[in-house]
């Protein structure tokens, strides 16, 4: 069983403390950490767990701890927990900038604790559920559009929303990077609220990437095209849709469907798959992944190393970007 501290108990940091309750078997929550009155009495009426004055306090009694603050102070909690020898659970972005995320790795290792990073996303079921069929993508396109909410633009909606998709898409691309461009324009904040980005690795794949969080709808979607395969992943609906191809051998069944491809080469055969996915929180399965991490002494699935990749790319699109466009108005999403 590990002693596990909360530090923020904001509107993600109550789900996670939700969360931790619930992985009683793997967790036992001792308390948390917020600054904020109103919040910390929240979570006392709701959860009735301890609220300790101070993260030192806190750490000294726990095992782990689970960062969920802002992301501007990402990088000094996490400090002061592996300066004290303690796992880490860091939400994602992993920190403000990419140099303290490489400290935050000097520590770890010197520290010779466990730390993963939050891209919940890789334990989306429609994703986990893709990754079989995901050989060799050349070409990859996502689409991450949400409503305006003032929560998270205190940063960019590159590492705000399109960060998710740069670290699905970094673990999928066995490649480095060759070219980077990108564009986009603060309509409504201080930093870019729409996004584009084109990535171009050294393996020949292409990927574009848009991300919105002044769109009239949400949408969350990847779509992945490679050889004889096309796999679409719904995030937000966790729906997984697979298109591919087989060469007919012999005589094609009458209920097949056939592509003929003409000049000689062998007819295709076209497989439709659309697996039935089972229903959890992703959450909820980051969390328990880490639990084992540290009790089975293995790598996290999202070490700080993919965190840190994450943000360094996310962060070349930025300085891409010319944010001093004019302001406008999105009317197309």
């Amino acid at each position: 069983m590990l002693k596990i501290g909360v530090l923020g108990a904001g509107h993600l940091g109550k789900i996670h403390i939700r969360l931790l309750k619930e992985l009683s078997n793997v967790f036992e929550l001792v308390g948390f950490v917020d600054q904020s009155d109103e919040n910390a009495q929240k979570v006392i009426d709701d959860f009735g767990i301890q609220r300790f004055n101070s993260i030192q306090e806190l750490i000294e009694q726990v095992d782990c701890v689970d960062v969920v603050t802002p992301t501007l102070a990402h990088y000094d909690c996490a400090v002061q927990a592996l300066r004290n020898s303690r796992h880490v659970f860091i939400e994602k972005p992993v920190t403000e900038t990419v140099e303290e995320a490489r400290q935050l790795i000097r520590l770890a290792r010197e520290a010779n604790v466990k730390v993963q990073v939050g891209h919940v996303e890789r334990f989306n079921p429609a994703f986990q559920a893709a990754v079989p069929y995901l050989t060799k993508p050349m070409f990859i396109e996502t689409h991450r559009l949400a409503m305006f909410n003032p929560r998270g633009t205190d940063v960019s909606v590159v590492l705000d929303l399109m960060i998710h998709d740069l670290d699905i898409i970094l673990s999928v691309v066995k490649s480095g990077i060759k070219r980077i461009s990108a564009s986009g324009v603060a309509v409504v904040s201080d930093t870019p609220d729409i996004t584009n980005a084109r990535i171009e690795f050294d393996n020949g794949c292409v990927a574009n990437l848009t991300a919105s969080r002044i769109s009239m709808k949400n949408m969350r979607k990847s779509r992945f095209f490679q050889k004889d395969a096309y796999i679409s992943v719904d995030f937000l609906d966790r729906q997984l849709e697979v298109v591919r191809m087989e060469d007919v051998e012999g005589e094609a069944d009458p209920f097949d469907v056939v592509l003929e491809l003409g000049n000689g080469r062998p007819a295709k055969k076209i497989l439709f798959d659309k697996p039935e996915l089972p229903e959890m929180n992703a959450i909820k399965e980051e969390l328990h992944a880490f639990a084992l991490s540290i009790m089975n002494d293995e790598v996290p699935p999202v070490p700080l190393e993919a965190g840190a990749l994450a943000l360094e790319v996310a962060h070349q699109i930025i300085e891409k970007i010319n944010v001093n466009s004019p302001r406008i108005v999105d009317n197309n999403n």
